[in-house]
């Protein structure tokens, strides 16, 4: 009895840059940037030089708007867009790189929250310490 082998294809689903836009929450302009500066992989286009969109794409996009509203700089996700494209090996260097980033935005995040603390010192404290100097500066 002979062997059959079965290959499941992907359908794949074109998106215009209007649709990606709106589903990335990413401005075109901003997507066309991403391309440009290599921020993500180059886009396909059609016949017409339109660019057109799969899901991968889509991907990337969503992964980079993320990765910066982190706090990664451009760089950084222009260094690990080129260590994905170098393969598998690479990986531990990516997660290195993760891990850096993680460090950075969480020493921002701690210089935040003391900004916090002290603010909310100030606001808890308000009454007790401002009103009474305000207070003697109009009486002056």
């Amino acid at each position: 009895m002979k062997e059959r082998q079965v290959l499941f294809l992907k359908e794949v689903v074109w998106m215009n840059i209007k649709l990606v836009s709106a589903e990335a929450n990413v401005s075109a302009d901003t997507i066309r940037y991403y391309e440009r500066i290599g921020l993500i992989p180059p886009v396909q286009r059609n016949e017409n030089g339109v660019r057109i969109f799969d899901d991968e794409d889509l991907r990337w996009i969503t992964f980079s708007r993320q990765m910066r509203k982190a706090g990664l700089s451009i760089e950084s996700l222009i260094e690990y867009l080129s260590l994905f494209r170098e393969g598998d090996d690479t990986a531990p260097a990516r997660v290195e790189l993760l891990k850096e980033q993680r460090n950075e935005l969480q020493d921002r995040i701690d210089m935040m929250q003391s900004a916090l603390d002290r603010l909310d010192f100030k606001i808890d404290n308000y009454a007790s310490h401002m009103i009474p100097a305000e207070k003697k500066l109009r009486d002056f």
